[in-house]
């Protein structure tokens, strides 16, 4: 596996919007009662806590595809973590947004982020803040409605920013192929390496699909390759005609 460090690939300004999306992911996760689990071992009440959290606010393919929320939501009471009817309302297209923001733990949201800070500058730089967010979230969505569409019945809450950051990557491998990255290659130990960002992001998606092949939809591990895939392939897609143009500064 290849783990990305830092890119030798300046920027014109600095990538404050990349920063900023870093920083909510961050303060989401900590506010959330995901991470009071993670910190407070897995009692019912935090197990149950953490599934009405993700009830509310993740992303579930079988609301999205038929655009309706799921009626009932888990609630701890009396030592027992049922199902009653929720006590919220869902929009089932803006779950999709806050699901962007949201965490399964700390190593989930670490790697997500890491990616992040590494290559989302450039594309920030490259794009513009305006066209880099409105490029973020639309392949965040993307990614999201593409993978409900070939799991319509699944009723397993999607989080986590993956589905955008692979549009980041994707972005970056098109724009961006030979900028030096430092990474480290891990087997039993690692040995820091400074590889081209075509290779390094192509081993990634390779990675992906090849995950993707063998779970079949993608989420057989807990994992929604599929959402990665596509939002890589779009990333890469949006991003081709941009090859060689100056950097926006707008």
């Amino acid at each position: 596996m290849v783990l990305p460090v830092h890119d030798t690939n300046p920027t014109r300004r600095p990538g404050y919007l990349t920063w900023l999306l870093i920083a909510i992911n961050v303060v989401v996760f900590v506010a959330s009662p995901v991470a009071r689990h993670v910190a407070g071992g897995t009692s019912l009440e935090q197990q149950c806590r953490t599934l009405a959290y993700f009830d509310h606010y993740a992303a579930v393919p079988d609301e999205l595809v038929h655009n309706r929320p799921e009626p009932t939501a888990h609630v701890y009471v009396d030592g027992g973590c049922p199902r009653v009817a929720a006590p919220f309302h869902k929009q089932p297209f803006v779950s999709v947004l806050t699901a962007m923001f949201l965490h399964g733990s700390w190593l989930h949201l670490l790697g997500n982020m890491l990616f992040l800070f590494v290559f989302g500058n450039n594309v920030e730089d490259r794009l513009g803040r305006i066209r880099y967010l409105l490029f973020y979230l639309g392949i965040g969505f993307a990614a999201t409605y593409g993978f409900a569409l070939v799991q319509p019945s699944s009723e397993t809450p999607l989080v986590g920013a993956s589905g955008a950051i692979a549009g980041v990557l994707g972005g970056y491998f098109v724009l961006f192929p030979r900028a030096k990255v430092l990474s480290l290659l891990t087997f039993f130990f690692f040995l820091p390496l400074r590889l081209p960002a075509w290779l390094v992001l192509g081993s990634w998606f390779v990675l992906q699909y090849i995950s993707l092949r063998a779970n079949q939809a993608g989420s057989g591990s807990g994992v929604a390759y599929l959402a990665h895939v596509i939002g890589f392939v779009l990333g890469a897609a949006l991003c081709w005609p941009l090859r060689g143009q100056r950097r926006r500064l707008a």
